[in-house]
């Protein structure tokens, strides 16, 4: 974990691309980044079953398997744990762990929009750290990406980085003044989610944080640019989006 934490500095963030499969994570690294995150939403929408809902634990566990032979710091998205048992959580990050990871991310929200209760949550972060010290664990809080109960977020992050996460992340947090009051507020590294034409990466470092995550959203252009070119395709015009070649992209497999 030593590294992965290291890389976690205000002011100069860790950019945290986020893969859904083999061959992003691969591309993602041949790019040059060092540090890869899963996005839960990728992983659930290629498997056809809905993000956030406790549903792909078993493709997260296989897309984890399947990542072991890239070289990269791997955290794993695991949504809300895929339990609300703190000991079945901790054995699923425990597992992760065990097959390589540098981290999970572990959230708060859950599928019927409410958040689970604070002191249960720093419980499922505290099982976490007593089974796999030396695991990274981001705890995020979905009060501002659910629009509930945003007041008490700077508490709720207290609570987690209490209970021994590394890190914190809350996503959807669209002011810039109370990104930086969050950090000033915590002690632990800010992670936020980076949202296009809100602020720059610049902007973000300026207010102290430590980490931002592209989520969903490289997954999300990916699929879009896919629809878009066979909607081109069809119209009779060329298809002129960048692409990698055949042979690149079979290069990618690890297991060559």
């Amino acid at each position: 974990m030593t590294e992965f934490a290291a890389l976690h500095r205000p002011g100069d963030p860790l950019i945290l691309p986020n893969a859904w499969d083999v061959a992003s994570a691969a591309a993602l690294v041949r790019a040059g980044f060092r540090a890869i995150g899963t996005t839960s939403l990728g992983v659930a929408a290629a498997a056809g079953v809905p993000d956030g809902a406790g549903a792909a634990r078993t493709e997260t566990l296989a897309l984890a398997r399947r990542l072991v032979g890239i070289e990269c710091l791997l955290t794993v998205d695991i949504e809300g744990g895929f339990s609300d048992d703190p000991i079945a959580v901790a054995e699923f990050a425990e597992e992760l762990y065990e097959l390589g990871a540098v981290g999970v991310n572990v959230e708060d929200g859950r599928p019927d929009g409410t958040l689970r209760p604070a002191v249960e949550h720093a419980a499922i972060v505290a099982a976490i750290k007593a089974a796999t010290p030396d695991l990274f664990v981001n705890a995020r809080t979905d009060s501002h990406w659910l629009r509930v109960d945003q007041d008490a977020t700077a508490d709720r992050l207290a609570r987690y980085a209490a209970a021994g996460a590394d890190g914190v992340f809350v996503p959807g947090v669209t002011d810039l003044g109370a990104i930086a009051d969050l950090v000033r507020a915590v002690e632990r590294p800010l992670n936020v989610l980076y949202l296009p034409g809100r602020f720059s990466v610049g902007e973000l470092a300026g207010a102290g944080v430590a980490r931002i995550s592209t989520g969903s959203l490289l997954f999300r252009v990916g699929l879009q640019a896919a629809v878009d070119s066979a909607i081109e395709l069809d119209a009779g015009r060329d298809v002129v989006a960048a692409a990698p070649t055949y042979a690149e992209v079979n290069a990618l497999s690890p297991r060559r």
